[in-house]
């Protein structure tokens, strides 16, 4: 009996972990489209996050736009802060830095900042949906400086 009430313990204690918390490890994905050089392109992306802190991650990602040319790459470097306002929703706001290498032109860096709202799904999965701002480093008369576009994306904590 004494194992049976340890267990259902440990199991109620797994159930109501929250996934932002220190330590944790976050693997998701993101689909969206975008326009660049006029042409239509489905933006795909996988990253990674650790949790330095509760509700504190940084993380490295993988964006391609895919459907059209010139081919484009991204490699992301970011930030994010989830507000634990309520156990099930969490407000965020992040900051990052990306290089974009281009198959017909030059390189380019930006960055920028997000925000939105992540959806706890279960004790280990969540859903954000939000908003971008990025910024171009290299802007000048010729080419546009910024960009602002939504985002989705589904992640899973370990």
């Amino acid at each position: 009996m004494k194992k049976i009430i340890i267990l259902w313990i440990l199991l109620f204690t797994l159930a109501e972990a929250d996934i932002f918390v220190q330590g944790n490890k976050n693997i998701g994905a993101s689909i969206g489209a975008g326009r660049s050089y006029g042409n239509a392109y489905t933006i795909a992306g996988v990253y990674g996050n650790y949790f330095i802190a509760d509700n504190l991650s940084l993380g490295v990602g993988y964006r391609g736009w895919f459907g059209a040319s010139p081919s484009i790459n991204e490699l992301l470097l970011e930030g994010t802060y989830y507000i634990p306002l309520k156990r099930n929703f969490h407000p965020y706001l992040g900051v990052f830095g990306r290089h974009t290498f281009i198959s017909s032109e030059d390189d380019y860096q930006s960055y920028g900042v997000k925000a939105g709202l992540a959806i706890t799904t279960s004790k280990n999965s969540y859903v954000g949906l939000g908003y971008v701002l990025e910024y171009y480093s290299d802007c000048n008369s010729n080419n546009e400086c910024s960009n602002s576009y939504p985002e989705v994306v589904f992640g899973l904590s370990f």
